[in-house]
């Protein structure tokens, strides 16, 4: 399950690389028609967006949430079961069993993203690297780069999410946090994690922000997201669509 490093996906294909990447967002808990992804690729990127009509995400289970999101791995147990990574909520069942897919998979290394974002204060955009969950226990996230619209500010600065969460890994310590950077998300910037068995140093544009010492000691997989969150829309406002830009992503081994 663990891919080999290097690995580097500039989007230059003029289609997604589906031997790699899943366009859907943790289809398991509903299917994968309600969880596809709108996105283009062009120009040399992967543009991920959520259009002002797009389904909610899981709305039986979970608050409103629009979302389009690529993930490099999927997995669940059959329909019925509870086994499936990142359950909805607790006691959540698979809707649709999806087979394994493990694209780009490491464990330990040198990751980074190159990407923009276009958000306000209703939407967010995230990369994450969470555990597999091939065991129960293998879920922890690395939170390489987590953004909320409402936490931008016309200086331009950003609250930038980054740490570890350990969700159900007994092992794992909760270590997050989101300082505040001067920078312009709507520029391309650099966001990267250096992933080492004794600690974690997260990155923006090759300056480190945050060191963390517990990480996660198995495979991860990439999951990349654009949010829509229709509670915080404001009567009369225009709906500005949120996108995510990715320009490059990937990773290479650390000594």
């Amino acid at each position: 399950m663990t891919a080999t490093l290097p690995f580097e996906d500039h989007f230059d294909a003029p289609v997604l690389d589906t031997t790699v990447w899943v366009p859907h967002y943790l289809p398991q808990w509903s299917s994968r028609a309600a969880t596809a992804a709108v996105y283009d690729v062009g120009d040399s990127c992967l543009r991920l967006r959520v259009p002002e009509h797009h389904p909610l995400w899981c709305p039986d289970d979970h608050p409103p949430l629009r979302v389009s999101g690529i993930q490099s791995g999927v997995f669940s147990g059959p329909v019925g079961s509870t086994v499936g990574q990142q359950p909805v909520r607790p006691g959540a069942v698979v809707r649709e069993e999806q087979p394994a897919h493990w694209g780009w998979t490491p464990r330990y290394g040198r990751l980074e993203m190159r990407a923009r974002a276009t958000l306000t204060p209703r939407s967010m955009a995230a990369w994450w690297l969470v555990g597999l969950e091939d065991r129960p226990e293998r879920c922890a996230e690395l939170c390489v780069m987590e953004v909320f619209g409402d936490a931008l500010d016309a200086t331009p600065s950003a609250a930038v999410g980054m740490g570890t969460h350990p969700f159900r890994d007994p092992r794992a310590v909760e270590d997050f946090a989101a300082p505040r950077l001067d920078l312009d998300v709507a520029e391309f910037h650099t966001y990267a994690v250096d992933w080492r068995p004794d600690r974690a140093v997260f990155l923006v544009d090759d300056e480190p922000v945050r060191t963390v010492a517990t990480t996660p000691d198995y495979p991860v997989q990439s999951m990349l997201a654009v949010f829509d969150f229709p509670e915080k829309a404001v009567r009369g406002e225009p709906y500005v669509e949120p996108e995510l830009v990715v320009d490059r992503i990937g990773g290479t081994p650390v000594s």
